[in-house]
């Protein structure tokens, strides 16, 4: 758990300052700017694994193509570390409750939704696949590490999900139609990988293209189904385009 100690140290300085700022804002005031605050803290924290190795994004023939660290037990502390600091947030700001939609008719209904927008979102990249032999998109996956690999991709995009398609598009959704608070919440979601496509990485729009598309489906299916069914299509769809079972 070395790396996991090190990692936290990269993050803890930029992690402060961002809390520091968000303490000193009046208790319920500036509601938009807390918001912002939160998904700028989320992207200071996810964009730090790619520097510690905690991910690799790569294209190969313009097809792009994710693989997370061959150590279950750091892809486990990622997942308990997210879903921790995920309820934290929520449980610390109460009055932006009303942003949390969590499911829609029943919590399996919304599961099955989510399975199917998961599968939406992988099609168009698993057909790129035929053409790129997996030894050319990080290799294979080793059996042992599928199910920590499940668990931190579902816990770790749990928070994301919390952010872009609980706090923002709910926001979004007092203010304006549903529909295009749905629009409006993928688009903030491929912006938030600007940093990533650009100056993290230089993978460029492929990074983009792909989170607007994979975005506009978590928010669409977040509108009827909440954010269960967002988190399921979020979070499968990395594991399975992460996993090499596809």
């Amino acid at each position: 758990m070395i790396d996991m100690l090190e990692y936290t140290l990269r993050i803890l300085p930029g992690c402060l300052l961002i809390a520091m700022v968000y303490l000193l804002i009046p208790k319920d005031k500036a509601t938009a700017f807390k918001i912002s605050l939160l998904i700028f803290g989320f992207i200071l924290i996810r964009d730090a694994m790619t520097p510690m190795g905690f991910w690799v994004l790569g294209l190969t023939k313009h097809v792009l193509w994710v693989r997370f660290i061959h150590d279950g037990w750091v892809l486990l502390g990622m997942g308990v570390s997210s879903l921790l600091l995920t309820v934290g947030v929520i449980y610390t700001n109460p009055t932006m409750k009303s942003f949390l939609k969590w499911k829609g008719a029943s919590a399996g209904k919304s599961i099955l939704v989510g399975i199917i927008g998961a599968l939406g979102v992988v099609f168009p990249i698993w057909w790129m696949y035929f053409f790129v032999d997996v030894s050319e998109r990080g290799g294979e996956v080793a059996t042992s590490l599928l199910l920590p690999l499940l668990f931190m991709a579902l816990a770790g995009n749990f928070m994301e999900e919390v952010l872009f398609r609980g706090y923002l598009q709910g926001y979004f959704e007092e203010i304006m139609g549903t529909y295009q608070a749905a629009v409006l919440s993928g688009l903030m979601f491929a912006a938030g990988h600007a940093f990533l496509a650009t100056t993290v990485t230089d993978l460029g729009w492929p990074i983009l293209a792909f989170t607007f598309y994979e975005g506009i489906i978590c928010a669409f299916v977040r509108v009827k189904h909440g954010i269960i069914g967002s988190t399921f299509t979020h979070g499968l769809a990395i594991f399975l385009l992460s996993s090499g079972l596809c």
